[in-house]
């Protein structure tokens, strides 16, 4: 059965793309959000969201004035869940404050509705029983910059309904991505959990003083032809989730070494308000980073 009314609870930057890519898909959508201020602030990063779908995917005026005819906003959540199919939390990355949400939606929302989570560094099972409804409960996780990364990971737990979580895949396709299934919960699914590896020994070599943020990024780049390196792809996932995602993975055998990791970033980029291409202000400096010029890499 297709999905109708979709809710995205929570219009950061990722709420927002994830609203405006089922939009642009063809569903309707609202974006649920706690206050007026809220929502004006999610309305200036939809107008960004214009700008780069018709960039990147050649959306004409004409499909993205009917996009955004499609995303309506909330301020009361019992209002903006009647009758919804689908709630996806993207609400900030703290456990309180997920919990909190889910105690309430689980009090309001329709009995038919799935709940989804958009968490990168926390697993559903942690909410599952506070949403009253287990088996309908799983996590979507959406990358940024929907439109270039085009995919999703459909993660579940133990108890998550195996027909919910196949309706959930075809959700992810009907939306125009790959659905990207995650047979067991693992904090950072699939892709960050490659990825990290690979941006943890940059950050180890950065926190040891072996060499600073552009020259490991340009090493990495001059070497192999890539694009970015690991800093730039820092920028690109957000500083915040990373350092969450440092926090979580610290506990586990052989990794303490990642609470001083955890400890440089927060000290001297979160503390400094410098969350990556999210306020454009991370270990570069967007929407013109300085590994985008070809003399980056002749630089001494």
């Amino acid at each position: 059965m297709k999905f109708k009314k979709i809710v995205v609870a929570g219009g950061g930057s990722l709420g927002s793309q994830i609203a405006y890519q089922i939009a642009y898909s063809g569903f309707q959508v609202v974006i649920e959000d706690v206050n007026a201020a809220a929502i004006a602030a999610t309305k200036r990063r939809l107008a960004t969201w214009n700008l780069s779908y018709a960039q990147a995917k050649n959306a004409t005026p004409a499909v993205i004035f009917d996009t955004n005819e499609r995303i309506s906003f909330a301020t009361d959540l019992e209002t903006a869940v009647e009758d919804a199919d689908l709630v996806i939390e993207a609400v900030p990355e703290v456990a309180t404050i997920k919990q909190a949400f889910y105690a309430e939606l689980a009090k309001v929302a329709p009995a038919q509705t799935v709940f989804a989570t958009n968490s990168a560094t926390m697993v559903p099972s942690q909410f599952a029983a506070i949403t009253g409804r287990p088996a309908k409960f799983l996590a979507i996780h959406f990358m940024d910059h929907i439109w270039e990364n085009g995919l999703a990971e459909v993660m579940g737990h133990a108890g998550t309904d195996p027909a919910v979580f196949h309706r959930v895949c075809h959700f992810v396709h009907q939306i125009g991505l790959v659905p990207i299934e995650v047979k067991r919960e693992h904090p950072g699914y699939v892709l960050s959990a490659m990825l990290l590896p690979f941006v943890n020994t940059a950050l180890t070599l950065w926190v040891h003083g072996v060499a600073e943020p552009q020259a490991i990024d340009r090493a990495w780049m001059i070497a192999t032809g890539a694009s970015m390196g690991p800093f730039g792809i820092l920028d690109e996932i957000g500083l915040r989730q990373v350092y969450q995602l440092l926090l979580a993975t610290s506990g586990e055998p052989g990794k303490g070494y990642l609470v001083d990791v955890a400890h440089k970033l927060k000290c001297e980029l979160l503390d400094q308000q410098k969350f990556g291409q999210e306020n454009q202000r991370g270990f570069y400096t967007y929407p013109v980073p300085a590994f985008a010029s070809a003399k980056f890499l002749t630089a001494g």
